[in-house]
């Protein structure tokens, strides 16, 4: 929203010595953020008016001709002498004259006019046209498009003295204040609205009445009906003016017009913008030529697409049922709230229009702008849901400044509104609760200032039952959290002491997003980098990293092709970053990464989200090994007590077949590890062995389990080493299975030390070698009792084809 400071001051007196800044900041202050402060001047500069006393042919050119021109005291009293191409100029002429030192415009860069010498003769400045000044032929259509302006034939022509700063008369000396309005105050999307916030921020009184009269002319004109068939329009009024004259608007008008962003274009379009501006209801004229049948009606498009219409833009459009439009009873003439038909508009011959005031469902507008791709300043305010009581007010200043700028006669008018009660809805009293007010705020503001707050911004204050009733226009006040935001912002924020926040709770990290941050630690502690990849890859690296085909997620609109699916794995992302660390000449590393993947579930709409940690290492001192035991020390850590085994897999395509395992916490399986297979590694530029693996983070979750503290023991240990000859296809975790039954509770562990083959064995078997850890809790184990224990495993061993060697 645009704000046109000399506009404001129509309607408040602001404290005089206010700056722009000042304002600016008094504004954003009390809620009203300023976007941009800028001043409509800017670049120009000793631009003034003169009288041309004398012009005479250049001695040494047929083309120029040389002027001097009465510019008053802006130059001494001195005549100004110009040289000038420019053949519209004659004596007696009133132009604008840029002085030696000023600034004039060329397209949209500042120009810097200096006196100097033209064939021989001196010119002390320049006369200027108005695109020099930033104008265009809308603010002056009297002017000559390829020539000086000449102000001899302007309105405001008797008011013309020599020296006049020109950009005073053209109304150039303004500032506009922009604004970014959020969306729960509508009001403020006015001039009106804007002025009220002034008026309350600085005690002032308003000088606007929104009540507005206009004399009645008699309108034998047959009437209009008015049907509303549809939901989204609760009120509609149409307002006639005949014996219309098509005019240029007055200067005041175009220059508030200027100020705001909008293009003047002639009095009766200019009207409907000024109004809107003004008080925030969007109007629209239509030619009433165009209303063939005395009728409006407000209804969906039909379905199936059968309508089309031209819109003032010249764009035609295809329209559905979704989409609300006003029709002169058979066709449609308009898109309700957003733009008119191309034939809707006013026509330099037009003779008798009508004016448009409704009020349309915010959502409907909206829905009905996006479709046609066009967000007019009229569906912006629509969109916020306009209270229906300012249409009938704005119609009412349409049909005033109609009789002001004698553009027309104001005949009858006529409405049709779906609710009575929109017209005088129950303002809803809220309790105050000035000692609530202050425990918000952490402040001690007393009851009669909230009070005096609560009048200046137009509130109704019931003392005898401590309640306020908000004007219509503030449908956003309905808690003591409301009245809290008004005293604050219009008190002052920054007269609130900073205090910190009363919380009744403190926010904590979840168990599951501390257990999360323990993983990261845990492999940060190992000597791992956490990296951090996109969730959404190529669909050729499922392919590359050996993943099973299987559908993957489809970004609609996807940055590249190198990123239109989600990944169904970690194992491409994490490849990728090996095969760059490698092309780095990286010599080793170690990287996890704690993302999600992207699973289609079936008969389902969106896929299932796996949280997923990816581990992988390459380089020296790196194999299945190495990893497995960052697996088991990741595991041990977050107190994993079930028993975790390994299970060879063959048929995985991502790993190499005899090198890759399983990760199984009882019967639930967590994840797979293993070496990269040869093939995957090269289609990702990766020259080392490389070693992955990729756990369910839920998975591993659901099996945390909180330490429990074990004192040390009291009694010794007996160890007992065991070589065994054992059968070359049967798996060592299978063989430490077998050991842990039959050692009963006494065993304190089994761990395997040395793994041996050659000619000394049979050519299908091997030697394992396992060292055995026995204990009693209660008492001091004896060298029988181990023996014992040794035995029953010897024992259980055979059953298995395993023997001592």
């Amino acid at each position: 929203m645009k704000l046109s400071r000399k506009w404001l001051e129509d309607y408040v007196d602001l404290p005089e010595g206010l700056t722009d800044e000042q304002l600016a900041a008094d504004f954003t202050m009390s809620g009203s953020k300023v976007e941009t402060l800028s001043s409509l001047q800017d670049p120009l500069k000793r631009i003034v008016v003169g009288k041309v006393t004398k012009i005479v042919k250049h001695e040494d050119s047929d083309k120029l001709n040389i002027a001097q021109i009465d510019c008053g005291a802006a130059n001494g009293g001195n005549p100004v002498q110009i040289v000038t191409a420019a053949q519209n100029v004659f004596d007696g002429a009133w132009v604008p004259v840029v002085l030696d030192g000023g600034v004039v415009l060329r397209g949209k860069d500042a120009f810097p006019i200096k006196k100097g010498k033209l064939r021989g003769a001196e010119s002390q400045g320049m006369m200027c046209s108005y695109d020099e000044i930033g104008l265009s032929i809308e603010d002056f259509p009297y002017a000559d498009k390829d020539g000086i302006l000449i102000l001899n034939t302007d309105p405001n022509a008797d008011t013309l003295f020599p020296g006049m700063d020109m950009l005073e008369f053209a109304g150039l000396k303004d500032t506009v204040i922009e604004f970014e309005i959020t969306n729960n105050r509508p009001d403020c999307l006015s001039v009106l609205g804007l002025a009220r916030e002034a008026a309350a921020v600085y005690s002032l009184p308003l000088k606007h009445e929104m009540k507005r009269s206009y004399e009645k002319y008699p309108d034998d004109t047959p009437p209009i009906a008015i049907t509303l068939d549809t939901p989204n329009c609760t009120r509609y009024i149409a307002a006639v003016v005949n014996d219309v004259r098509i005019a240029p608007s007055p200067p005041w008008i175009k220059q508030r017009l200027r100020a705001a962003g909008v293009r003047p274009i002639n009095n009766l379009v200019d009207i409907t913008n000024f109004v809107m501006l003004e008080y925030g209801q969007p109007l629209h004229a239509f030619d009433r030529r165009h209303l063939p049948f005395d009728t409006v009606v407000v209804r969906q498009a039909k379905p199936g697409k059968s309508e089309s219409l031209t819109l003032l833009d010249g764009a035609t459009h295809t329209l559905d049922d979704s989409i609300m439009v006003i029709t002169d009873g058979k066709t449609p003439i308009a898109v309700a709230g957003v733009m008119g038909g191309e034939y809707s508009g006013i026509m330099p011959d037009t003779t008798s229009v009508v004016f448009e005031a409704a009020c349309f469902d915010g959502v409907s507008v909206r829905r009905a702008a996006k479709y046609i791709g066009r967000r007019t300043d009229a569906s912006a305010r629509f969109e916020k849901d306009l209270d229906a009581a300012i249409a009938e007010q704005a119609i009412d200043r349409a049909l005033e400044l109609v009789q002001i700028l004698s553009c027309g006669k104001p005949g009858n008018k006529y409405e049709h509104i779906s609710d009575k009660e929109l017209l005088n809805p129950a303002r809803k009293a809220v309790h105050h609760d000035y000692a609530a007010v202050n425990r918000i705020l952490g402040t001690d503001i007393s009851k009669k200032d909230q009070q005096d707050i609560f009048r200046r911004l137009d509130f109704t204050v019931d003392e005898a039952n401590d309640t306020v009733i908000p004007p219509e226009i503030r449908t956003d006040i309905k808690t003591d959290y409301d009245l809290a935001e008004e005293v604050a912002r219009i008190y002052g924020y920054n007269k609130i002491k900073a205090t910190v926040p009363a919380l009744t709770t403190r926010a904590e990290i979840t168990p599951y997003e501390r257990f999360l941050l323990s993983v990261s630690n845990a492999l940060v502690s190992q000597g791992f980098d956490e990296c951090v990849t996109l969730s959404f890859i190529a669909p050729k690296e499922h392919a590359q990293a050996g993943i099973a085909a299987v559908e993957a997620v489809t970004i609609r609109n996807p940055l590249g092709e190198d990123t239109s699916v989600m990944r169904l794995s970690m194992l491409p992302s994490l490849l990728k970053v090996l095969g760059t660390n490698n092309a780095a000449r990286l010599q080793a590393g170690r990287f996890f990464e704690v993302g999600r993947v992207y699973v289609p579930a079936a008969g389902q709409a969106l896929p299932e989200e796996r949280d997923t940690l990816g581990i992988a290492v390459f380089g020296a001192g790196e194999d299945f090994f190495s990893l497995k035991g960052v697996v088991e020390n990741l595991l041990s850590t977050h107190g994993v007590s079930k028993r975790v085994s390994f299970k060879p897999v063959s048929d995985n395509k991502s790993f190499h077949p005899g090198r890759c395992a399983e990760v199984f916490v009882g019967e639930d399986k967590l994840g797979i590890l293993g070496e990269a297979h040869p093939n995957v590694a090269g289609a990702f530029d990766i020259k080392a062995r490389a070693y992955l693996a990729e756990i369910d983070l839920r998975a591993l979750f659901s099996q945390v389990k909180t330490p429990r503290y074990v004192p040390l023991p009291k009694f010794p240990a007996l160890l007992r080493d065991l070589s065994l000859l054992c059968p070359a296809t049967l798996p060592c975790e299978q063989i430490s299975e077998i050991i842990r039954r039959a050692g009963g509770r006494s065993l304190e562990s089994a761990v395997l030390f040395d793994v041996y083959s050659g000619e000394q064995l049979p050519k299908d078997a091997r030697g394992l070698s396992f060292q055995l850890t026995f204990r009693k809790a209660d008492a001091t184990l004896t060298d029988e009792e181990a023996d014992k224990f040794v035995a029953k495993i010897i024992a259980e061993l055979g059953k298995n084809g395993i023997s001592l060697r």
